[in-house]
């Protein structure tokens, strides 16, 4: 049976897994506190990864709201217009009109409001 030779691939995964821990503190450049740090920040980069959409969703809903009331709606109420006109804009698209134009977005908010009542 042949002998296993694996020094060339260690190196490489201990290159990769010190370039990954570059920049952490102290004894993150001993191999296995660096492991262990690693592992966990990509644990808590995962995380991050959902909660940024989580955060953009409120910050979109907030534009739209503070938008919505400058024109006598609150947010509850013109997305419930939004439903009933049949009006499909996504959040996203519902803050970017409020932000960067204003005049589309005073079409749509009356729109729900026809639709309201």
């Amino acid at each position: 049976m042949a002998r296993v030779k694996r020094a060339q691939i260690r190196k490489v995964r201990k290159k990769k897994l010190f370039k990954r821990a570059k920049g952490f503190f102290l004894g993150r450049k001993l191999y296995r506190q660096a492991k262990e740090h690693v592992l966990r920040a990509q644990a808590q980069e995962f995380v991050g990864r959902k909660l940024r959409k989580r955060h953009f969703r409120r910050l979109w809903t907030q534009r739209i709201n503070a938008a919505s009331r400058l024109h006598g709606l609150s947010y509850s109420k013109f997305i419930h217009g939004l439903k009933t006109a049949n009006i499909d804009l996504n959040r996203k698209m519902l803050a970017d009109l409020a932000v960067n134009d204003p005049a589309a977005f005073k079409a749509v908010v009356e729109q729900a409001k026809a639709a309201i009542s």
